[in-house]
């Protein structure tokens, strides 16, 4: 009997004996056959059989983390939109039965359908205005002609952009204010010794308190026959400024300050200068804790807006919501209640922003950023 003969029975027998304990796929074993066949050797068999198991484990390992990171958060959802439909149709309130799920989705398509019938309504406004200037222009070439902006209503959509507007502008002012006040109070004990106490008498103060006076300041100083921006979107971005002040420079000084003292010292001995060591030692080692201040200013920041734009009835998200509730019809709340979703998804929406930004300029890339 040949020996490749005997090679061959071996083989077999050893598989037939291999898949009592074993369960492998068919593809496993049709790979495997083929293999013994042209290589006669059954070491081919077995590292085949391996790659297949540890592609299996890998698919096995995203599938659970598949349903870590999307399954647990739908059941969640699941739960929440359950528990909020079968408790909602108990409450009744002077506008009449709390919305349920449902209701609110109702008039969130509602919304989307007032938005789209209005920017209709503005495209027909520009086409009557081009037609009458053409036959202005028709009848007298040297006519002069005017182009009237609309100023029709503003839709759920156009506060929702005005209001992501404001934020960023304030949001983007006090970054640029606090992040070098944190550095400059994180390396010199002197000028921190000085600023802090000014910094914890103004950090807790209320937005409500805020608000009167930088509208009064705002009426005194901005002053324009053709302002470039609305003095509400100025009053409003200047308090959402003022609130996202103090997060971020309390996290930029602690960062600083808790720098590894190697790293200052490896800056002496280069002798870099102020600037260089400012850029590529102080805000790399520092960036954890500088961007966990930002990311803690843009969430108070969103949420002074919000407020603010009630108050002062300033345009955006909050005045929505106040119109709303002074409306009383019966659709109200649940217009309310598509408003605070809008608010609570917008605020996620920033804080990842903001988490993506500090992945991507974060020196250390294996760390674990939440």
């Amino acid at each position: 009997m040949p020996l490749q003969f005997i090679e061959g029975a071996t083989i077999i027998q050893l598989k037939n004996l291999a898949s009592k304990n074993i369960d492998m796929s068919n593809e496993e074993q049709k790979m495997g056959t083929r293999a013994e066949s042209v290589f006669g050797a059954p070491g081919i068999s077995k590292r085949i059989s391996n790659k297949f198991k540890m592609s299996d484990i890998k698919w096995n390992n995203l599938a659970k983390q598949g349903v870590s990171s999307l399954g647990v958060p739908f059941i969640a959802i699941a739960i929440f939109l359950t528990v909020w439909g079968g408790l909602a149709s108990q409450v009744q309130t002077s506008l009449g039965q709390l919305p349920g799920p449902s209701q609110v989705w109702q008039q969130a398509v509602v919304l989307f359908d007032e938005h789209k019938q209005e920017r209709q309504k503005e495209v027909a406004f520009f086409e009557r205005q081009e037609k009458r200037n053409a036959a202005k222009l028709a009848k007298n070439p040297d006519a002069k002609i005017k182009t009237r902006p609309y100023t029709g209503k503003p839709t759920f959509f156009d506060q929702i952009i005005t209001s992501v507007l404001t934020v960023a502008t304030g949001f983007l002012i006090a970054s640029l204010i606090a992040i070098p006040i944190g550095v400059i109070c994180g390396l010199n004990t002197t000028i921190y010794t000085a600023l802090n106490p000014l910094i914890q008498i103004f950090k807790p103060v209320s937005p409500l308190a805020w608000l009167p006076i930088v509208t009064m300041v705002v009426s005194a100083v901005y002053i324009s026959d053709d302002p470039l921006f609305a003095k509400s979107y100025v009053t409003s971005a200047v308090t959402v400024t003022l609130c996202c002040l103090w997060p971020t420079i309390i996290n930029t000084t602690v960062g600083v300050s808790t720098i590894d003292k190697d790293l200052i010292n490896v800056s002496r001995v280069l002798r870099l200068a102020w600037l260089t060591k400012v850029f590529k030692i102080v805000l790399p080692a520092s960036v954890p804790m500088m961007f966990a201040g930002l990311r803690v200013s843009l969430g108070i920041g969103w949420m002074v807006l919000i407020a603010a734009e009630m108050l002062a009835q300033n345009p955006g998200l909050g005045k929505f919501v106040w119109d709303e509730f002074q409306n009383g019809s019966s659709n109200s709340l649940a217009r309310i209640m598509v408003a605070v979703f809008a608010i609570g998804l917008i605020g996620f929406l920033l804080d990842q922003i903001m988490l993506s930004l500090q992945k991507s300029v974060s020196w250390n890339k294996g760390a674990v950023i939440r």
